[in-house]
Order: C-alpha cells, then sequence, then structure tokens
C-alpha cells in the first residue's frame, strides 16, 4: 500500500474549505448589499447546487476516461478562480448568474473527484478520513473568523477580493498533490445503472438528496436571518465556526464512533438531530445560546452524517465506480437537494417568512428520517458495526 500524503491531502481540504466558509457565509450578504431581492439571492446562491447536478458525473466520466483525477483537479479549480474574477466587473443579476454558473462548472470538479482519490488512498477507512478531513474544517474556521472580523470593520464588497486569493491559495494547494488512479477492480466494467437499480442504493441516493435539500435555507440565508436580527458580522463568523468547531471533534473521534455504532444508528440519529436543529433556527433567533447550541448539532447533521454516506457509497461502488459514486452523490445530494432546497427556500422566506422556512427544512429532514427506518432500516443500511481504523 502506498503511504498516504497526509499534509498535501490535509492542506488541500484546509484552503479549499477556507474558501468555501467565507463565501458560503459571507457572499449572499454582498448580494444583499447590492439590493438584490431574496429570490435573486437564492437563486444565485443555489446556482452553485444546481450546477452539480450535471457536471460532476462529466467530471467523473472524464476522469474515468483518462486516469487523471488530479490533473483534473488542478486545471478545472484554476479555471473556476479565473472565472470568479468576473464578479470583479459587474453587479448585475444576469452578470453575477453567468460568473457563478461558469465558476461552479469548474469548481465542482474539485470535491468529488479529490473525496475519491482520499478514500482510495485509505482504503475506505472512513475513520482515518475523519482526521484528514478534520483540517478542511480548521480551515473554514479560521477563515470565516478572519473574514467576519475584518467585514466588520470595511465595506462588504471586500468579500470578492477575500475569496479570490482563498481560491488562489487552493489552486495552488492543487499543484502540490500527488496523482492517484482508481485501483483496477472487477466491477469497472459494470453499468452504474445496474447498480442504481438496487433498492438499497437508490434509497441511500433518496435519503441524501432530503438531507441536502433541507439544508439549501441555512446555506442561503442563515447569515442575512442572523444580521437581521442585530447579529454582527462578527458574530456570525462565529456562530458559523461553531458548527465546524463541532465537526472538527466528530471527525477527530469517527474512529470510536465507527466502531461502536451501524451505520443504521448513525443515520437514524443524524437525521432526527438535523430536523431538531432546524427547529430551534426556525423559532427562537433571538436567544444566542440557543442559535450557538442549534449551531454545534452540525457536528451530526454534517459530521456523522457525511461520513457514514461516504463509507455508504464507498461500499457499493467499487474500483473506477467509487469516481462516478461520489460524482452520484454530489449531483443527487449536494446538487440537486441543494439547489431545490435553496429555490424552495427563497419563495417560502418571501412569502412565508424565515420561521416557516427553518420549519419546512425540519420537516424535510423527517422525510429523510422516515426513509432511512422504512425503506432502509437495520438490514439494508448495516447491521454489523464498523471495522476499527487501522
Amino acid at each position: 500500500m502506498h503511504a498516504v500524503p497526509y499534509w498535501r491531502l490535509s492542506g488541500f481540504y484546509f484552503a479549499y474549505f477556507a474558501f468555501l466558509g467565507v463565501f458560503a457565509t459571507f457572499f449572499s450578504l454582498y448580494l444583499q448589499s447590492l439590493g438584490h431581492s431574496p429570490a435573486e439571492i437564492a437563486v444565485l446562491m443555489s446556482l452553485v447546487h444546481a450546477v452539480r447536478v450535471v457536471t460532476p458525473n462529466l467530471w467523473g466520466w472524464l476522469s474515468d476516461s483518462s486516469g487523471r483525477r488530479v490533473a483534473i483537479i488542478r486545471w478545472a479549480y484554476l479555471a473556476a478562480t479565473l472565472a470568479f474574477l468576473g464578479a470583479f466587473f459587474g453587479t448585475g443579476f444576469w452578470w453575477l448568474f453567468a460568473v457563478i454558473a461558469l465558476m461552479a462548472i469548474f469548481w465542482s470538479a474539485a470535491m468529488p473527484l479529490f473525496e475519491a482519490a482520499v478514500m482510495d488512498w485509505l482504503g475506505g477507512d472512513a475513520g482515518r478520513y475523519g482526521r484528514i478531513r478534520a483540517w478542511g474544517s480548521g480551515g473554514y474556521i479560521v477563515a470565516v473568523i478572519g473574514a467576519g472580523v475584518a467585514l466588520d470593520a470595511v465595506a462588504i464588497a471586500w468579500v470578492l477580493p477575500i475569496v479570490a486569493v482563498l481560491m488562489a491559495i487552493t489552486c495552488a494547494s492543487a499543484f502540490t498533490l500527488p496523482e492517484r488512479t482508481a485501483q483496477p477492480h472487477e466491477h469497472d466494467h459494470l453499468p452504474i445503472a445496474q447498480l442504481f437499480r438496487r433498492r438499497d442504493v437508490a434509497a441511500i441516493f433518496a435519503a441524501c438528496f432530503l438531507m441536502c435539500a433541507s439544508q439549501g435555507a441555512m446555506f442561503a440565508f442563515y447569515p442575512i436571518y442572523l444580521v437581521d436580527h442585530g447579529y454582527s458580522k462578527t458574530g456570525v463568523g462565529v456562530l458559523s465556526s461553531l458548527a465546524v468547531i463541532a465537526e472538527i471533534g466528530v471527525f477527530l473521534i469517527l474512529p470510536a464512533i465507527f466502531r461502536r455504532y451501524t451505520h443504521y444508528q448513525l443515520w437514524t440519529f443524524s437525521f432526527a438531530v438535523t430536523a431538531v436543529r432546524f427547529q430551534l433556527v426556525a423559532w427562537l433567533p433571538d436567544l444566542v445560546a440557543v442559535q450557538a447550541f442549534a449551531q454545534l448539532l452540525h457536528m451530526f447533521t454534517f459530521g456523522t452524517y457525511h461520513a457514514t454516506a461516504l463509507a455508504l457509497i464507498h461500499e457499493r461502488f467499487k474500483g473506477r465506480l467509487q469516481t462516478r459514486g461520489q460524482a452520484l452523490y454530489t449531483s443527487l445530494s449536494w446538487g440537486l437537494g441543494g439547489a431545490l432546497g435553496g429555490l424552495a427556500s427563497g419563495a417560502m422566506w418571501e412569502r412565508w417568512g424565515p420561521a416557516a422556512t427553518f420549519s419546512l427544512s425540519s420537516a424535510i429532514a423527517l422525510a429523510g428520517l422516515a426513509i432511512v427506518v422504512f425503506a432502509l432500516g437495520e438490514k439494508r443500511l448495516g447491521g454489523r458495526r464498523v471495522p476499527a481504523s487501522r
């Protein structure tokens, strides 16, 4: 087995999520400052998800055909960085729509290909994955808190150069990554549609779709929601970082969690906690302690959920199918789910208000829980405990 390039993998996670943290937390506030309506903000913020419905599968196909995962990550991310620079030259809705769409087309190549490469390096060991992925959470915290403090002192338009610099750093990090091709496997030539027709695979993707749809409002509107309730940008950054601090904690103890609990137990709890979290966000926005607690629940609404999802997909998509399995996960969950969840939240926000919007998010998570319990269950999702990390 090849030695795992721990620091280079961790470094890319750190840089990538530093960029993502600033973009996800503060770009909607920038759009609001330009005078865009909630519906327009929802469309623009959901666009990064919508593009991922299709493009990760195209990048996955290109990766399988060329066997050059990391080369694709490098050059696609460079193109994404250059595309984002267009945001400096216009503020209109359709101009920003084109800029974000072009950026997202190339940006969407990075994470599914990188996650597939990391899981391949680690032999599917979700416990060891958590230790490397935790560096991404660290990058998110450092960048979001730092940007929040900075943006309290300067105009919100400064979010553009901050994001551009972080994208450039991420791009440079990508060029340090070693190439990692998928190992040959007997399933390499198995039609992916054949796997997708399996009941457990279809139900897993349906649950992933609902989990990510439930978080659409959080991605598009939570910073605006907090600022409207009197929070400073520093406060927004701190609350956002609390979620990621919790995420780091759970990533670091993933080996112990996977030894003790089954996939079914982890997902059941994750979906249930997500429903509770969004009700707290919906109805108690003025209580800082409650919002802080709701953010800490991110350790389950993302941490244990996402690590379990990766493990489930890695078990079912072998060899070169790993890349396409990760691409489908990105497309159907963070892509289609995130996009539709964000667009629905924009419509709900204007007509019914924030509380109803986040309550809808809670209901969507409960629908995902129903799939986990009734369509999958202990037998299909995994009754055995995950083996200890090596």
